[in-house]
């Protein structure tokens, strides 16, 4: 069984930042794996550890600088990687989920898995969107929000729970191949080991462009534009209060009172 995870590299930024057109300034930015694509390799590799997958396969859309952060997916287990990257996505400020569905859906179909595993959602974009459309431009079944598979996957079903609105919850079954999209806390993710860090320098890392898979230029045209981008105004209705216990709590005790809390 073959289980494909996609992954991404996100923006990190200081709590002080500066904006210049359309983009955080270079100097407030790190960059660091998509939370959500954590908790989906550690699910990956654990169904692996289980020996229910054979091979775990990551991809990931993004530029030769992205490789040393999509290879802590190597460390933490995975076995091979798989990255997408042309010309024509130099200047795309904004790649939306049509074109990431269009590339992501050409290397699923290139590698055949069983199981896709991808994040909920991306901690940049925050689309939360690109799973279930994989799913329906490849025909596969799908369950978005899992925060529970069983790891046997009997007779080709993946039984998962999933979150719904308002706090509850769906258990279902979907049979493979199929995409799951993965929330935090379905599991906890790994720290990758020294020996894994090494080993990860040396496991394959295939670089493809947009004609290798398939795909014409046109895919990553988007009807979405970024046009500005600015730091939210924010109200603050805090009141605090100085000095000692009994002075603030006496103070607390009037507050209260006074919006009809206390007697």
């Amino acid at each position: 069984m073959k289980i494909l995870v996609t992954v991404k590299e996100v923006a990190t930024v200081e709590d002080e930042f500066e904006i210049e057109g359309t983009a955080i300034a270079d100097q407030y930015l790190g960059a660091d794996l998509n939370e959500w694509d954590d908790y989906a390799i550690e699910e990956a590799v654990q169904l692996q550890e289980d020996g229910i997958a054979d091979e775990v396969v990551t991809v990931t859309i993004g530029p030769e600088d992205c490789e040393q952060t999509i290879r802590q997916a190597l460390a933490k287990g995975a076995d091979r990687a798989v990255r997408i990257w042309d010309d024509s996505l130099e200047g795309v400020d904004l790649l939306d989920v049509n074109a990431k569905t269009e590339i992501l859906s050409a290397v699923i179909e290139e590698e055949d898995p069983d199981l896709v595993l991808t994040g909920v959602q991306a901690g940049d974009d925050s689309f939360g969107a690109t799973g279930v459309s994989v799913a329906e431009h490849l025909g596969y079944q799908w369950g978005a929000v899992v925060n529970h598979l069983e790891h046997d996957l009997d007779d080709g079903v993946a039984s998962v729970r999933r979150e719904l609105e308002g706090g509850v919850e769906e258990l279902t079954d979907v049979e493979l191949p199929a995409v799951l999209t993965i929330q935090t806390g379905i599991n906890e993710p790994r720290y990758a080991s020294l020996r894994g860090i090494r080993q990860a320098q040396r496991k394959p890392l295939d670089v493809q462009g947009l004609d290798d898979l398939g795909v014409d230029d046109s895919a990553v045209d988007s009807d979405l534009e970024l046009t500005d981008m600015y730091e939210p105004e924010s109200e603050s209705d805090v009141t605090v209060w100085e000095g000692g216990a009994e002075e603030t709590a006496a103070e607390l005790g009037d507050l209260l009172r006074d919006k009809g809390v206390a007697p």
